[in-house]
């Protein structure tokens, strides 16, 4: 008996801060432009894992993870396939690198976002700033 049944894939997402501003990695593959460091978590990996291991793949950096900032579900958020992602803030005093499936990253502020920012990274990045400007949690989601 054949099943139809699907699952949506696990992803992670990673807000890495780091000399006042956060990392994007501006990407090698389709969908191209810039997004937050992250990717499949691993049968038999941790979500904690997976972040602390795909920011060390796409950056080079060894990361502190602080917090669980929000999981972000919206079958639309990736063009390519239903994914559910939880995104974490972590922080490095490293020297970031491109790595992996990254072509390029930069270090930017609120202010400098850089264009375009692929699947649902550019709303992440507005409820990730408007936390760090003390709304609260309940109000952005």
């Amino acid at each position: 008996m054949t099943s139809n049944h699907k699952n949506p894939l696990l992803t992670v997402d990673i807000i890495i801060e780091i000399n006042d501003g956060i990392i994007l990695i501006e990407r090698k593959n389709p969908p191209y432009g810039w997004a937050l460091p992250g990717g499949f978590v691993d049968y038999g990996e941790t979500l904690e894992e997976a972040a602390v291991r795909e920011a060390k793949e796409e950056t080079s950096l060894d990361v502190t993870l602080k917090n669980q900032f929000h999981t972000y579900s919206d079958p639309n958020r990736d063009p390519r396939h239903h994914s559910v992602s939880t995104v974490f803030t972590a922080s490095s005093n490293g020297i970031p690198k491109a790595g992996d499936d990254a072509k390029n990253l930069n270090i930017f502020s609120q202010k400098t976002l850089p264009e375009p920012i692929v699947f649902d990274h550019r709303e992440i990045l507005n409820h990730y700033f408007m936390y760090k400007s003390g709304i609260k949690t309940e109000n952005i989601f």
